[in-house]
């Protein structure tokens, strides 16, 4: 068995989203993140190995290859015996209770894979982007949430409109907001986080009223802000305090 060229050309254009939207699939790399996958509700494609120690479970069709056929197909410097090809779930009806985190306009998919993967370690089920958020399916974004992104329901939608008819008490991350450490928080509730260059929009920021802050302890305070995806993780923290 070998890597045909149809399966390489297929796979090469799921790394842009317009053909990851047009096959509906997404495609992962590496032994850890295509096992969760594969133990997961996500329906799999196709599974490419090196390693026949690999066990792919026996209704998933699979095809071995070689070493050098895994290279022309991975976007990893050091490829990891093994590439999956997933199909993109169904989105799922929203649960609105809970804590639920909302991203305007991040970017980075190292930081929406981070996010995702807090998400997953604070229990926070659902994850609301803005239509302009880079694509949770990117392959980047799927490699740095080592498995989270099949445990959190991710939906891209409009954000004024989501926030407008939310029932939810609505908290931005701004720099001029209430201390969090000082700010008795909901357990119900949503957080929005903003774009690493430019924060919460301003079309955003008009909807909500409550703001809030992670005060800088330094002495000499010139460090201008945290990254979205480190601020995202103490505010979780604080949310979630008191909870266990």
């Amino acid at each position: 068995m070998s890597l045909s060229k149809s399966n390489q050309k297929l796979i090469t254009s799921l790394q842009q989203k317009k053909y990851r939207q047009k096959h509906k699939l997404f495609v992962a790399e590496g032994i850890k993140v295509v096992s969760e996958l594969l133990s997961s509700r996500v329906e799999a494609y196709h599974v490419f190995i090196v390693d026949t120690a690999f066990e792919v479970p026996e209704d998933v069709n699979f095809t071995i290859i070689s070493e050098f056929e895994l290279k022309k197909i991975s976007t990893l410097k050091n490829p990891n015996k093994v590439l999956g090809v997933f199909k993109i779930p169904d989105i799922k009806k929203l649960e609105s209770k809970g804590l639920i985190i909302v991203l305007d306009k991040v970017n980075d998919p190292g930081n929406l894979g981070t996010i995702i993967r807090l998400c997953d370690w604070f229990g926070v089920s659902e994850l609301i982007c803005s239509i302009d958020t880079v694509d949770c399916y990117n392959q980047k974004v799927v490699q740095s949430t080592m498995g989270s992104l099949t445990r959190v329901n991710i939906l891209y939608t409009n954000l004024q409109h989501f926030l407008t008819n939310t029932q939810l008490p609505i908290y931005v991350a701004d720099m001029h907001g209430d201390n969090v450490y000082k700010t008795a928080l909901p357990q119900n509730a949503v957080l929005v986080m903003g774009n690493e260059a430019n924060g919460v929009s301003d079309e955003v920021i008009a909807i909500v009223k409550n703001k809030l802050t992670i005060p800088r302890f330094g002495n000499i305070q010139q460090t201008e802000s945290l990254n979205v995806a480190t601020a995202t993780a103490i505010l979780l923290s604080e949310f979630k305090r008191g909870l266990e």
